[in-house]
C-alpha cells in the first residue's frame, strides 16, 4: 500500500522539487509580485526610479518654495545698498492769523524742502554685501533641498522594489506550503503521517499570510509617501518596471577619504553655512561702524511774496542742513551690537565645524553600510542561496521516502524563504546607503 501511496503522490512532489531544484531565483518573484498587488500590470503605466525623479524635480511644492524664496533673497542686496529714499516736503511759515494774508509779512513763506539720510561710508557696501551672502546661502540651501528630495525619493523607491520582491516570495511560499500541507494531509489519512505535521505547516502558513499583509501595509506607507513628494494622489498606484528595466549594479565606491574630500567642496549644506559664516562677518563689521555717525543733509528753498517798503519784490530765501548721528549710548547699544554679532560669528562657524564633522561620521556610516549590505547580497547569491535550494530539494526527497522529518523539512523551506528575502533586502539597502552617500556628498560621481 505505501509504494502505490507514493506513486500518487510523486506528481505533487515533483512540482515543488522543480520549483526548488531549478532555484527561485530573485528574479523570479518580480511578476508574481506585480501579479499580487495589480490585477492587470500593463494597463497602467509603470514608474521608473529615473521618472520618479524627474516628476519630483518638476512638480514637488516643497521644492518649488525652496527656490521662490531664493529667488525673493537675490532681489534683497540691492535693496539693502541702496540710499534711503529722500523725504520731500512742502509747508507755509509765518502766516499771519489776522488776515491769512501771503504777502502782509515779510516773514511769510512758502517752503519747499528735501532732506535725505547718508550712511556713513561704508556701511551701505556692508548691508549689500551680507544680503549678498544670505542669498547665496539660500540658493545653496535649495539645492540641499533638491538633494534631500532625490534622497527620498530613492529611498522611498528601494523600499517599494523590495516590498514587491518580498510580497513576491510570500507568494511563492504560500504556494509551496499549501502543497506541504495537502500531502501532509493525505499521508495522514492513510496512516503515514503525523497530524502534528499538517497542524505544523497550515502554522507556517499562517505565519506567512501574517507578514504578507504586514508587507503590503508598509508598501501601501511608502507609496503615500512617495506620492506625496510626487505631488501625486496618495491613492495612486505605483508599479514598478520589470527587473530587466532595473539597474541593481552594486559598483565599488571611491575610498572613503576621496568621497569625505569630495563633500567638503560639494555639500550644498556646507557651502550655505559658509556663505552664513560670511554674512555674519558683515553684519560684525557693520555694527562696528555703526559707532561712526550717520549724516542727513537737508535743502530747502522759501518763496516769499509781497514787496519791501521800498518797493521792490521781497527776495526768496535758500537754506541748507547737515546733521549727525551722536552715539552718545554707545556703551549699551553699539558696543553691546558689536558683541552680540561677534557671538553670531562664532555660532555659525562653530555650526560649520559640527555640521562638518557629522557629515564626516555619516559618510563613513553610509559607507560601512553599504559595504556590508553588497558583501551580504554576494555572499547570499553565490554561496547561502544555492546551498539552502540543495538542502530543501534533498530534504523534500528524504520526506518523500520518509527519511527526513516534516519538521526539519518545514524549517529548511521557511529558513530559504527567509534568505531569499534577505537577498532583496540587502539589494534595497544597498541602493538606498548609496542615495545617502551621494546626498551627503552632494555628488554622483562616487565610484570607482
Amino acid at each position: 500500500m505505501y509504494p502505490q501511496f507514493i506513486r500518487c503522490i510523486n506528481p505533487c512532489f515533483a512540482l515543488i522539487l522543480l520549483l526548488l531544484v531549478s532555484g527561485i531565483t530573485v528574479a523570479d518573484t518580480s511578476q508574481s509580485t506585480h501579479a499580487g498587488h495589480h490585477n492587470d500590470p500593463g494597463s497602467q503605466e509603470t514608474l521608473s526610479l529615473e521618472q520618479a525623479l524627474s516628476v519630483a524635480m518638476e512638480g514637488n511644492p516643497g521644492l518649488a518654495e525652496m527656490q521662490a524664496r531664493a529667488e525673493a533673497m537675490a532681489a534683497i542686496p540691492l535693496q539693502a545698498g541702496s540710499l534711503p529714499d529722500p523725504v520731500i516736503s512742502v509747508g507755509l511759515a509765518n502766516l499771519p492769523v489776522d488776515s491769512f494774508s501771503t504777502s502782509q509779512e515779510a516773514m511769510t513763506q512758502w517752503q519747499f524742502k528735501i532732506s535725505q539720510a547718508l550712511p556713513y561710508p561704508g556701511k551701505l557696501a556692508l548691508k549689500e554685501e551680507s544680503a549678498e551672502h544670505q542669498a547665496k546661502a539660500a540658493s545653496y540651501s535649495t539645492e540641499e533641498f533638491r538633494q534631500i528630495l532625490l534622497k527620498d525619493i530613492k529611498t522611498l523607491w528601494w523600499r517599494l522594489f523590495f516590498m514587491d520582491k518580498a510580497i513576491g516570495i510570500v507568494d511563492i511560499n504560500k504556494t509551496l506550503l499549501r502543497q506541504l500541507i495537502e500531502i501532509a494531509e493525505t499521508k495522514y489519512k492513510v496512516g503515514h503521517g503525523l497530524q502534528q505535521d499538517v497542524l505544523l505547516a497550515q502554522l507556517e502558513l499562517s505565519k506567512l499570510l501574517d507578514q504578507e499583509i504586514e508587507f503590503k501595509s508598509m508598501r501601501h506607507h511608502a507609496q503615500s509617501r512617495l506620492n506625496a513628494l510626487l505631488n501625486r494622489k496618495t491613492e495612486q498606484p505605483v508599479i514598478l518596471p520589470q527587473d530587466e528595466l532595473v539597474n541593481m549594479t552594486l559598483p565599488t565606491l571611491k575610498p572613503t577619504e576621496t568621497l569625505i574630500e569630495l563633500a567638503q567642496t560639494q555639500r550644498p549644506a556646507l557651502a550655505q553655512q559658509r556663505q552664513q559664516i560670511e554674512a555674519a562677518r558683515s553684519n560684525k563689521k557693520l555694527a562696528e561702524k555703526d559707532l561712526l555717525p550717520n549724516f542727513r543733509l537737508s535743502g530747502g528753498y522759501s518763496v516769499r511774496q509781497g514787496q519791501d517798503f521800498d518797493g521792490v519784490r521781497r527776495s526768496d530765501f535758500l537754506s541748507m542742513e547737515l546733521g549727525f548721528e551722536v552715539p552718545l549710548f554707545a556703551e549699551r547699544k553699539q558696543k553691546m551690537a558689536i558683541s552680540q554679532k561677534n557671538s553670531e560669528l562664532k555660532q555659525q562657524q562653530f555650526a560649520l565645524q559640527d555640521a562638518w564633522n557629522s557629515m564626516r561620521a555619516d559618510i563613513t556610516s553610509f559607507v560601512v553600510a553599504y559595504q556590508q549590505a553588497r558583501h551580504q547580497k554576494d555572499l547570499l547569491e553565490q554561496g547561502i542561496l544555492p546551498q539552502a535550494r540543495q538542502t530543501v530539494a534533498s530534504m523534500l526527497a528524504g520526506y518523500q521516502v520518509n527519511k527526513v522529518d516534516f519538521l526539519n523539512l518545514i524549517r529548511a523551506q521557511i529558513t530559504l524563504y527567509n534568505y531569499e528575502t534577505k537577498l532583496w533586502r540587502h539589494i534595497s539597502e544597498a541602493k538606498i546607503q548609496l542615495a545617502e552617500l551621494v546626498a551627503s556628498i552632494g555628488e554622483d560621481e562616487i565610484y570607482e
